[in-house]
């Protein structure tokens, strides 16, 4: 970490010796630790801006992945090919990352309420209204507005929570928000496919959310609560300028590979959650003896899956880390990653497990995609928290936001698509002449090796997390010892002042 870009005149005058910073970081540690594991001592106001954020990242997944769960009537509706279907999603995800940046510089300078609300009325309302449009480009180009407006929620809300706790709390508090992430993008599938069964109209399924999504602007309006940046860490150090803080994030080896792990991650998560019920929707009708089949029927289940998968696995991971923490003191944090990268590791093969036996089991189908959704579900909540403390307090919503700009442009920004164009490819290697409408195995088969791709990408995710566990530790002290050094400099002119009164006493 460059801490001359924490402290600016740090580099002229040594405040603090290393005995005194060792000393001064040590008594952090302590008094942050007389914190971590009471959540008695948590406020009702705290529990309710905890609950509010939550809530909107359901809502805000719910969203995302509802379009997903009625694909099929889309591509109907738009005559569009694979390849356009997957443009949709690139199309949120890239107005998604390339505003990040933006609402992250501005939340670790300016009111972090109002950008949330005012980023989630933006998202429901094009929502809303892009779901009135009946030409696919403007259909398109409102799904890339309601990925500004949801940029602005998700650099901002874990820094809310990191400013409200410290240690295992935090950890609880992440994995009850991450939670929502899972099972959000579950009820999507679930919302989507069952309102546009009702209304014998997809676009119903769209118009769900902006509802909820306005009760969350009243919420965090005058309900939520924006604590101080480093509030719950005592810490004193002030913002620095944007540059600076690019510079210390891309110096800062553990949020880098950690980065890279998890945009292996949303890669994954991108090209499944898109195409998942497309794919077992076309490997079940290849099946003999199965009657009735739909589309809806499939990512109804589809959601269920990824909603139970998530509701186990984000705590789970959670739960995992704060035990392994507690056993190993000496080396404090390393733990986390070594969780991350063992859970893709394990990831690849159920994925790949359940690829190959879509066409010939159903039921075991979706329980290898329930087992290996919660293991790469253990990263979620981990992750999060890796950044939060390896990064100081005024940099934490730049670095939300530099990793979902990464994370999105090369996962799953580009995953969807990705697949999308290479099951397209596939089309015509198989024996489809274009003239040719594909049969149902030709398309079954061509996006199954499409989506091959992810497990090889979970692997690389692996790797890059055990790489991570190397840095971990000396990183997280980093950190400490910048809070520790801040606190002692704030403290040093009341101290001076308390002499001088003394000496003329």
């Amino acid at each position: 970490m460059d801490q001359s870009s924490i402290t600016p005149n740090t580099s002229n005058q040594q405040l603090v010796s290393n005995g005194d910073n060792d000393s001064a970081t040590a008594l952090l540690q302590e008094k942050q630790a007389r914190r971590r594991e009471n959540l008695r001592d948590v406020s009702f106001v705290e529990y309710m801006t905890v609950g509010i954020l939550c809530f909107i990242n359901l809502i805000n997944y719910m969203d995302r992945f509802t379009i997903a769960g009625v694909l099929g009537d889309v591509k109907k509706e738009f005559a569009i090919r694979d390849d356009q279907a997957g443009l949709l999603q690139t199309v949120f995800v890239v107005a998604y990352m390339v505003f990040a940046p933006i609402f992250g510089y501005l939340g670790d300078r300016y009111s972090r309420r109002w950008i949330m609300a005012g980023g989630v009325a933006l998202w429901s309302l094009t929502t809303f209204v892009g779901s009135f449009f009946t030409n696919f480009g403007m259909f398109a180009f409102f799904r890339g507005l309601v990925g500004i407006g949801e940029a602005s929620y998700s650099t901002i809300a874990p820094t809310i929570i990191s400013d409200l706790f410290v240690g295992n709390v935090r950890s609880k508090m992440l994995a009850f928000f991450y939670f929502a992430i899972p099972v959000g993008s579950g009820l999507g599938y679930i919302v989507g496919s069952v309102a546009g069964a009702a209304a014998h109209n997809w676009r119903w399924g769209l118009r769900v959310t902006p509802f909820l999504g306005a009760v969350a602007v009243a919420l965090i309006a005058w309900v939520m609560t924006d604590p101080e940046r480093g509030q719950a860490e005592d810490s004193h150090i002030k913002a620095t300028s944007y540059k600076a803080d690019i510079r210390s994030l891309v110096r800062n080896p553990s949020f880098m590979l950690s980065t890279l792990a998890f945009t292996c991650v949303a890669f994954v998560t991108g090209a499944l959650a898109w195409w998942g019920p497309q794919f077992i929707f076309l490997g079940l009708t290849l099946q003999p003896n199965m009657q009735d089949i739909t589309l809806e029927s499939v990512s109804y289940k589809f959601g269920l899956v990824g909603m139970f998968a998530g509701a186990l696995g984000v705590p789970l991971g959670s739960a995992l880390a704060q035990r392994l923490r507690a056993r190993v003191r000496v080396s404090g944090q390393d733990s986390d990653p070594l969780i991350c990268g063992f859970a893709l590791l394990a990831s690849a093969p159920l994925v790949y497990l359940a690829l190959v036996c879509v066409s010939a089991h159903e039921a075991t189908t979706y329980l290898l995609m329930f087992l290996g959704m919660i293991t790469l579900n253990l990263t979620w909540s981990i992750v999060a928290d890796i950044i939060l403390y390896v990064v100081v307090p005024p940099r934490r919503s730049t670095a939300e936001a530099f990793q979902i700009l990464i994370s999105h442009m090369f996962g799953d920004a580009g995953s969807p698509y990705l697949v999308g164009v290479i099951s397209e490819s596939l089309k015509k290697s198989l024996g489809t002449m274009p003239q040719e409408s594909p049969s149902t195995s030709v398309q079954f088969r061509a996006l199954q090796y499409a989506l091959f791709v992810t497990c090889f990408v979970e692997v690389i995710g692996g790797v890059f997390f055990l790489l991570t566990s190397i840095y971990i530790v000396r990183d997280k002290l980093k950190v400490d010892r910048a809070i520790a050094e801040a606190e002692a400099q704030s403290a040093e002119p009341s101290h001076s002042n308390a002499q001088e009164h003394a000496a003329g006493e």
